[in-house]
């Protein structure tokens, strides 16, 4: 063991094991991921900024790092912790070493299973990874100093992770005009679109609605990011302009608008709903959500903290609720009756996870195109 590595958790406990990727330290929320594979895809996800990732299956770098499966800029997990860390030999890059050039800590060598119990059971914790030399492995001391950095961690709502998840502004494709407010968005989501016929403009969170509607689009995407929505209220009124223009449109002129998971919440607070916390949130590949009016079930792939209150949707807000988890039954999606406006609490760019949901991005495109036609 070259240096040793410990994570202590708000509720007293600590975990050690052998500390992989960057030498520094990391402090954040704790939650488990349930994908099998994909682990450079979660960490590059801007919605896990601030949170400790600690993935289920037991195998993590096996088949290392490459630029395609990044999904931003950078890893955004304040640190990963695994059961045990695997190295390839294909010539890719090393996750070890990925996380180590970015400054991420890692923790590996540890009972994953037992903590992902103790986190399903007590909901998610806010935790920090302290490294050591070998000989101070398993002292008292520093295992009290890692729980006490957990305990005053500062909580996601205090912190402006949106405003640092959001990327430039920039334009890429060509086609119909998709503006795209970036929350901290998933790369594959302006992939998905690219690859059927838009020219999408990134729009930073900190852009106002006007910004987005003087370039004219045909249609808007609002994406998903990390954090609590009701902590971002301007981002909220950004979002509501932007809907107002929708409604104003209204079916004559339509303007389709689209909400991924941050996006979703984003909406329905926008119209009036309220949002919460679940206990331990949902974050893995093989998530089961079915279609309220179809009765269809797909698999797929999530990642965030919050939902939608279904009894807090108004009545007159012409919303309805169009998909549920069918593990706790929250919102997975709501959907105007009479507009092209529709938002997934779930990722459709999958990015690690299922393709069950790439149709969400034809019957957006298919508004879209619809909406052009009209003019």
């Amino acid at each position: 063991m070259s240096r040793a590595a410990v994570l202590g958790l708000e509720d007293g406990s600590t975990w050690w094991g052998e500390a992989f990727g960057d030498a520094s330290t990391a402090a954040g929320e704790v939650v488990f991921n349930t994908s099998m594979t994909g682990y450079q895809e979660v960490c590059s996800d801007a919605s896990y900024n601030g949170q400790i990732v600690v993935m289920t299956y037991p195998l993590i770098g096996s088949y290392g790092v490459f630029d395609l499966a990044a999904e931003s800029r950078r890893p955004w997990v304040e640190g990963l912790v695994v059961r045990e860390l695997m190295t390839t030999e294909r010539g890719l890059g090393d996750l070890d070493a990925y996380l180590r050039a970015n400054g991420v800590p890692g923790l590996s060598g540890i009972d994953t299973r037992a903590l992902v119990r103790r986190l399903r059971s007590a909901g998610t914790l806010r935790g920090a990874i302290l490294q050591v030399a070998p000989h101070l492995a398993g002292g008292d001391e520093v295992g009290r100093e890692a729980v006490a950095k957990a305990r005053t961690c500062q909580p996601l709502a205090q912190r402006p992770l949106v405003q640092e998840s959001t990327g430039p502004s920039r334009q890429v494709g060509s086609g119909v005009k998709v503006a795209l407010l970036d929350t901290g968005v998933k790369e594959n989501q302006i992939r998905e679109l690219v690859r059927r016929g838009a020219c999408v403009k990134v729009f930073p969170a900190t852009s106002t609605a006007r910004d987005v509607l003087q370039w004219a689009p045909d249609g808007i995407v609002i994406t998903n990011g990390p954090g609590d929505p009701a902590a971002i209220p301007q981002v909220t009124g950004t979002v509501k302009v932007l809907l107002d223009a929708a409604f104003q449109r209204g079916t004559t002129r339509p303007l389709p608008i689209l909400g991924i998971c941050l996006g979703h919440q984003l909406i329905g607070r926008s119209i009036g709903a309220s949002t919460s916390r679940l206990r331990f949130g949902h974050h893995g590949a093989n998530h089961p959500v079915q279609d309220t009016r179809t009765g269809r079930v797909v698999i797929t792939s999530q990642n965030h903290e919050f939902q939608v209150d279904e009894g807090t949707i108004p009545e007159t807000s012409g919303f309805v609720v169009s998909a549920r988890n069918l593990n706790d039954g929250s919102v997975e999606g709501l959907a105007h009756r009479t507009l092209p406006i529709r938002t997934y609490q779930y990722h459709p760019e999958a990015a690690p996870g299922p393709k069950d949901n790439e149709p969400v991005f034809d019957a957006f495109i298919a508004d879209v195109n619809a909406a052009v036609a009209t003019k």
